[in-house]
This record gives structure tokens, sequence and C-alpha cells, in this order.
């Protein structure tokens, strides 16, 4: 029999149940972060992604680009998230979403076992081609921490199954070609490349990268198993606070459970 690590037998077993994924995400370090993700959780995300905040994020748009600048000016380090996710008593599983530079800088090893002594399940590296991927995984895997791979809507099919083989945790099905944002609406690739995902692999697939509403939430969790909600939880952090993120879950988990 198959084991699979934390999160992907947390997803898995709520996939069966019917339950549609909802994953926030916070930017760690930034002021009230842990208050923000608690109150996620209270809302009843199904697990959160921690951003490690760093210099010069390449797949951030402008909103999760300021918060990661200004927990960078406050002090953040990724050591400092790290210490801080210890203190998070909470009941769903912890994924930090990083770039390449900060696990290259720590070492792999060294980095994937301190993931796992902050309690931090998975793992998400949006500028490690799976090409390059091998050295990390095997460390990431050894250290019982998951390695979410990201699926591109320029992927070619014959890609899907190779990227699915290697993800741990869940498929991140990226919703469009572009930065993080907000949208007007769900562009028409986040559904179809979904699909496509969907159609090579049993691991729970999530919609992340232009996921802006309730309603678009619901609209590609049709044909997903979830999504990963960044921008639009970050904008309401930073203009009113901790309790406008739980506010926000809470609306996107009722609109899901409708499905």
């Amino acid at each position: 029999m198959t084991s699979y690590g934390v999160l992907e037998t947390a997803f898995r077993a709520k996939r069966a149940e019917g339950r549609k994924l909802l994953v926030p995400y916070v930017t760690g370090g930034l002021r009230g972060w842990q208050d923000a993700l608690r109150a996620a959780v209270a809302a009843g995300a199904d697990a959160v992604e921690i951003g490690i905040p760093f210099s010069d994020p390449v797949m951030d748009g402008p909103v999760i680009q300021q918060a990661s600048q200004m927990a960078l000016d406050g002090g953040a380090t990724p050591v400092s998230v790290l210490q801080e996710a210890r203190e998070l008593d909470v009941e769903v599983p912890l994924a930090v979403m990083l770039y390449y530079n900060t696990v290259h800088h720590a070492g792999h090893e060294r980095f994937a076992a301190s993931l796992r002594d902050s309690g931090i399940v998975a793992c998400i590296v949006p500028d490690l081609p799976l090409e390059e991927s091998g050295p990390w995984c095997a460390a990431a895997d050894a250290a019982g921490v998951e390695t979410v791979m990201l699926a591109a809507p320029t992927a070619p099919d014959e890609r899907l199954p190779r990227v699915a083989a290697r993800a741990r945790g869940f498929v991140y099905s990226v919703g469009l070609l572009g930065v993080t944002g907000e949208r007007d609406q769900l562009a028409n690739t986040a559904v179809e490349l979904a699909r496509r995902v969907k159609g090579v692999t049993e691991v729970p697939v999530l919609v992340g990268v232009g996921v802006s509403n309730a309603q678009q939430a619901v609209e590609a969790s049709r044909v997903a198993d979830g999504v990963v909600m960044g921008a639009s939880v970050m904008r309401r952090m930073l203009e009113s606070g901790p309790d406008a993120v739980g506010e926000y879950v809470a609306e996107v988990r009722a609109a899901l459970d409708t499905l």
C-alpha cells in the first residue's frame, strides 16, 4: 500500500468525503501573520501556505511583493519565520512557499530538516524546474517534507504525468501565465489545465494564481480538487488585518461547500 505524507493523506481523505480544498496563502513574518493564519484555519482552511519573504519574488505580483517587502523591512528572515511557525498550534497541515535561492543557501538536507523541525510538512519552490528538482526532492523526501510540484498552462501533455509523478501533497495547477494577483475573471487556462492534470493523476490537484474571489474558487473547483488563494487574502490582510482574512476565508469556504 502506498503511504502518503501528512498533507496528501489529509487532502485525499477530505476529497473522499466530497470536500473541496481551500488553501489560503499568508506572508510569514508580516506583523500579525500568525493571527491571520489562525483566523484562516478557524474559518475553514484545509491547509495554509506560508510565504517565506524574499527580496526578488519573481512569481509574485504587487500585493504579495508589498507584503513580502514589509515583512523583510520588519526584519523577517527564513529562520525567524520558521521559528514563529513553531508557535502555531493549528489542526491543519502547513506548507511553505519560497524561492530556490533560500533552499540552496541553507543546503538541501539542512533546510529540509529545519522545515520538519518547525512543523512544516510541505514545500512549494516555484522557480525550481522539474528537471533540476532531484537533489532537493530527495532531501525533502528523506525528511518527510512533501514537495508540491507546479504544472504550467504551457506544459505539453507528455510533461504532465512526469510532474504529477514527482509531486507530493498536491499538484499546483498554475491558473495563468504571469505573476500572482487578482483578476476580474478566472482565466480559461485555469480550468483547462486542471482538467488535463486531473486526467493523468490521482494526486490532488489545486488551482492557484489568479483565483480572486469566492465565485472564481467555485468555478475552478468544479474541475479541480480545490484552490490556493494568495493575493485576495493578502490584500485584505494589508488593508484590514487578520480578522478580515478570517471573514474572507469563511466566505470562500461557504461558497465551496455548495459544490
